[in-house]
């Protein structure tokens, strides 16, 4: 199922990445590009997956997310079903904001990125910064999602019963643009940094490595061929 190699590509910000050059699999259906849903090992994750929605730092949803659903590599799906399992005995569970990405969905990224005039949620995720200085320091042309091994994600606090469920504090908003961002950053309150060290804490312990630009990006290293990168949209 691999096609072409997707040349003179550069990853921002020492994104977790395989050292060759990716390539673009030929894979057309979830089955092909050998994803699961995270929901058939934990039918009850909490979702918000903003990409499906307009509620993103784009303003609209985003090509390829077709249906709300966490992707991933079976290896990633397994251990993020871990991860939810141990932070449950402690009465959290994980958020989801994002999984796999189609590559169609980053390439929307980019030309948005481009654009001088789209400058709409600028207030609510970029407001110390100028719209150009995003190309690069954190939007790149080819993102470790499409690989299927790596989530964005956060904690929620929950009744014994599952019920009711907060969202704890981690200081930003998800896809927020700025320093303050930073997974160990001094900006944010005392709280809100443990609140990003518990979940460091649980999904390092499931295998997962955090980018320390972003509080809530993990990837999964034992993925299967971690030079592929997908572009089947999310049905």
């Amino acid at each position: 199922m691999l096609a072409r190699i997707l040349p003179g590509i550069g990853l921002a910000c020492a994104l977790p990445v395989a050292a060759s050059t990716p390539v673009l699999s030929t894979a057309t259906t979830m089955a092909e590009a050998g994803l699961v849903d995270v929901a058939s090992l934990v039918p009850d994750i909490a979702l918000d997956l903003r990409y499906a929605r307009d509620d993103n730092f784009v303003g609209h949803r985003i090509h390829g997310y077709e249906a709300a659903r966490c992707l991933l590599k079976p290896p990633a799906a397994r251990a993020l079903a871990t991860a939810e399992r141990e932070l449950r005995k402690r009465g959290l569970r994980l958020r989801l904001f994002d999984c796999y990405r189609p590559a169609r969905a980053v390439r929307e990224f980019v030309e948005w990125a481009a654009d001088p005039d789209a400058t709409e949620t600028r207030v609510d995720y970029y407001p110390r910064l100028d719209k150009r200085a995003l190309l690069g320091a954190y939007i790149a042309p080819v993102s470790g999602h499409s690989r299927g091994a790596t989530v964005d994600l956060g904690l929620i606090q929950c009744a014994d019963d599952g019920t009711y469920c907060v969202a704890l504090d981690m200081g930003t908003r998800f896809d927020f643009f700025d320093t303050r961002a930073n997974s160990d950053s001094t900006e944010v309150t005392a709280v809100q940094r443990g609140n990003r060290q518990r979940l460091r804490a649980a999904m390092e312990q499931a295998g997962f490595h955090n980018y320390a630009m972003e509080w809530w990006h993990y990837s999964y290293p034992h993925e299967p061929g971690p030079e592929t990168i997908y572009d089947v949209p999310i049905q």
